[in-house]
């Protein structure tokens, strides 16, 4: 073996495999393929690197409310190397199926792999080198990014909710942005993830001033509404410890998931006695 051939070799060995985008959504397109509640409809394409690629986007519409439905986007793997949020995603479309009452009034714009090159390659950037999570609303020319702030534009969420993992931190927390009720939605979301993971209590988390596990500030050009939306949807960004059993992180995510919404659908059958 000549040196270029031991060289190839040595790089092929300690560089992962590409993750198969095509098993990852495996499971939700067969669901889609029988389900009365699910559809797949993807959001848009681009390249990378000469390959094709798209957006994954799936709605679940929930059993009739008693009003206009709600719209919400979840959005998960925005950083590639994040697979905790994308496969508790998938599982928690799983267990809507199952109980569909559990999205009672609610159009769910679902988004599990917001970053599919990324994905892929195990990287917290796209292929593109960006870290697409301080992109938005800059102009950017990341493909990835237009498509999703077209959808932030065009969808009319009521509310956002992101997915993430931060491997600095040995318990789970959150970051509430957007409309005056927010914070009354992340509190009893991270009381229900507390019952799998412990919260972060620490003052500061990730250079931010914390409160029992929540934080009101954060990043610039992260994923959210479009800057001048009026009213602001409520924006909450859920975090994981990356150290935490994985059945354990996707189980904290889907309570907090399941607590936000029962909790917005209880402000919104009071808001009319305001």
């Amino acid at each position: 073996m000549n040196i270029t051939t031991t060289t190839k070799a040595i790089v092929s060995r300690s560089q992962p495999a590409r993750r198969d985008i095509g098993e990852l959504l495996a499971p939700l397109e067969r669901l889609a393929g029988v389900s009365s509640n699910l559809v797949a409809s993807h959001a848009g394409r681009f390249e990378s690197d000469g390959e094709p690629y798209y957006l994954p986007r799936y709605l679940f519409v929930g059993p009739q409310g008693g009003g206009t439905p709600i719209h919400v986007g979840i959005f998960a793997g925005v950083h590639g190397d994040e697979p905790e949020g994308v496969h508790a995603l998938i599982q928690f479309v799983q267990a809507l199926e199952t109980h569909p009452e559990l999205a009672t009034g609610y159009h769910l714009s679902l988004y599990p792999l917001c970053n599919p090159t990324g994905f892929e390659d195990h990287t917290r950037a796209s292929r593109g080198g960006r870290d697409l999570n301080r992109e938005f609303w800059r102009n950017s020319t990341e493909p990835e990014v237009r498509l999703l702030e077209a959808e932030l534009r065009t969808r009319a969420f009521e509310g956002i909710i992101s997915l993430h993992t931060d491997d600095t931190s040995h318990g789970f927390y959150g970051f509430a942005r957007g409309a005056m009720l927010t914070r009354n939605l992340i509190v009893p979301a991270l009381a229900a993830a507390e019952k799998f993971l412990p919260r972060d209590e620490r003052p500061v988390i990730d250079g931010f001033a914390a409160r029992n596990g929540v934080i009101r500030t954060g990043y610039e050009g992260i994923l959210g509404a479009p800057p001048k939306l009026r009213p602001r949807p409520f924006e909450i960004i859920l975090e994981t410890p990356a150290a935490a059993p994985e059945y354990l992180k996707q189980f904290a995510f889907i309570a907090a998931l399941q607590t936000i919404l029962a909790e917005y659908q209880k402000f919104i059958a009071y808001a009319p006695n305001l």
